[in-house]
């Protein structure tokens, strides 16, 4: 036991994690077990459960409780569909029993402000746009944190960037709002389970004290060897040469005019 009443064990989600066996804090381990789950049964979820989670996500920390961020809730399936092809054909995004939008949102304090007398100008500054996407994603792991614990199966939606003014029309968005990510929700198809990934190890994203530019991921290359294979993909392509390829300038899905299209949008200006 360690102090306080915390009980350890041999995990078996640290080792998916990180290849080694090790005694973990037991009341961690399902925070360990976090995967994207991409296949849903056909059963709904309660809208007061959703209510539940969207009060965990107001609960998580915000910049000064300036709350720069919103949700919009899609269910309607013609429009769901439109937010599937504009993501990229995202099958789970049709399937989930909600599809949130979380957004990042001027638009509400900027109105309040000005209806206070208040200018806000300092709102064309890119701090508050960067405060905005850490409110949004802050709100997003907290509720999805809450979800885990009801056993409901989450996937994040980056390709909600790919259009972003296509997605702006789609969902109504005023100036000084935009949609920074989707996220799926619904019961895991436990005839399709999700597989945890391993990450980097810890040596590579924990530093004492400074900065390891020395750094290796080679350890991690070689376990994502083994999962890549498990998982059907090429084995003998690295995670170093996918995340690559990953940054590159051909993989940018139609995100290279995000800085422009949020300029026009009235964020990240100044």
């Amino acid at each position: 036991m360690i102090g306080g009443g915390i009980g350890s064990g041999l995990s078996a989600p640290w080792k998916a994690r990180y290849g080694d066996d090790r005694p973990v804090v037991a009341q961690l381990e399902s925070f360990l077990e976090h995967r994207s789950v991409r296949k849903y049964t056909s059963e709904q979820i309660e809208e007061r459960v959703i209510e539940g989670l969207v009060g965990c996500a107001q609960s998580a920390a915000t910049s000064s409780n300036l709350q720069l961020w919103s949700i919009v809730s899609v269910q309607d399936s013609e429009r769901r569909e439109t937010l599937a092809q504009l993501c990229g054909d995202q099958q789970q995004i049709r399937d989930a029993a909600w599809f949130l939008c979380f957004l990042a949102d001027h638009h509400r304090l900027r109105h309040a402000a000005e209806l206070a007398g208040e200018t806000a100008e300092g709102l064309d500054y890119n701090e508050f746009y960067t405060m905005a996407v850490i409110d949004a994603a802050l709100a997003a792991e907290r509720m999805v944190c809450a979800a885990e614990s009801l056993g409901i199966g989450i996937c994040y939606i980056g390709g909600l960037r790919n259009n972003p003014d296509l997605v702006a029309q789609a969902l109504g968005l005023p100036a000084g709002v935009f949609g920074v990510f989707g996220l799926c929700l619904g019961w895991p198809n436990t005839e399709h389970p999700a597989e945890v990934k391993p990450r980097l190890g810890q040596h590579s994203i924990w530093f004492r004290e400074t900065y390891d530019v020395n750094a290796s991921v080679e350890e991690y290359n070689t376990r994502m060897a083994d999962f890549y294979a498990s998982q059907g993909m090429k084995g003998d392509v690295s995670w170093s040469k996918r995340s690559g390829r990953r940054v590159g300038l051909t993989q940018m899905t139609g995100r290279e005019v995000l800085k422009e299209w949020l300029n026009r949008q009235g964020l990240d200006v100044r």
